[in-house]
């Protein structure tokens, strides 16, 4: 077969590795244990999926090992997964606060390449010692360096 005759690989224009829509990603395998009575992803294994990769995310950009989940915004259920199959979780910081972080959630089924669900807004919020918010001092999303301080 030639190459002109091969044919094109499936294109989807939501989904694409350079996509600058999200700038934090995570992959999950969907197991038996993350099922529903359906046999479908369970969306509570889903949003605390989403929850702890917020959470890490949120903790590098703010650069604080204190970091809460403040507020998560609708969540639109839009189609699900089966056991077996893959999902990738995208993550984009779209606001910096004086104490805070604002980024929206994008989840994707690799097999069947539908989007999952979306998420407007999540926020995290640094904490200091004492459990009240504290300016963290960034504005700009980080991709070279990790902004956690070490631990002694």
């Amino acid at each position: 077969m030639t190459s002109e005759n091969r044919p094109a690989a499936p294109q989807d224009p939501q989904i694409s590795e350079d996509d600058d829509a999200v700038n934090f990603r995570t992959r999950k395998w969907v197991k038996p244990e993350d099922l529903n009575a359906n046999g479908t992803l369970f969306g509570g294994s889903l949003l605390r999926w989403i929850d702890e990769e917020a959470a890490i995310y949120a903790m590098l950009q703010l650069g604080s090992y204190r970091a809460v989940t403040k507020l998560i915004s609708e969540i639109n259920f839009v189609s699900s997964a089966v056991q077996g199959d893959m999902i990738e979780m995208g993550l984009k910081a779209i606001r910096f606060g004086r104490t805070s972080l604002t980024m929206r959630a994008e989840v994707r089924n690799m097999i069947t390449r539908k989007l999952i669900l979306s998420i407007d807004r999540i926020v995290f919020v640094a904490l200091d010692e004492d459990g009240a918010p504290t300016a963290h001092g960034y504005s700009e999303i980080t991709y070279r360096r990790d902004r956690l301080p070490g631990r002694s």
